[in-house]
């Protein structure tokens, strides 16, 4: 009885797996579309990751110059926004910084 239910889930489990390994038609062509984040992209306190905001040089700049400590926590912060961050700053990252910071990402933004 245990190895006919084990064949019968090994057999959903192919069934269910089969898409994922199918391949495209010889002759046809396939479109992946990727979402990818370029040194364009607009720098938000609010709505970028901080991981991206040092994948840009210009961001980069922009946080070191106005949070100096902050690249030692890169690591543990990259996938947050700023905002995110601030409450959990303990106080070092104010409103204040917040604001200067995003006025700094509207002019890299500007142009």
């Amino acid at each position: 009885m245990k190895t006919i239910i084990a064949a019968g889930l090994l057999a959903v489990t192919a069934l269910v797996a089969a898409p994922a390994f199918a391949q495209a038609p010889a002759g046809s062509t396939t479109t992946t579309t990727t979402t990818t984040t370029t040194a364009s992209a607009k720098l938000s306190v609010d709505t970028t990751p901080i991981s991206d905001i040092i994948k840009n040089p210009a961001g980069k700049a922009v946080l070191e110059a106005n949070l100096p400590q902050i690249s030692q926590y890169y690591d543990q912060i990259g996938g947050m926004t700023l905002k995110q961050v601030q409450p959990m700053s303990q106080g070092a990252i104010t409103d204040d910084m917040i604001k200067k910071i995003q006025a700094d990402f509207d002019k890299l933004n500007a142009g």
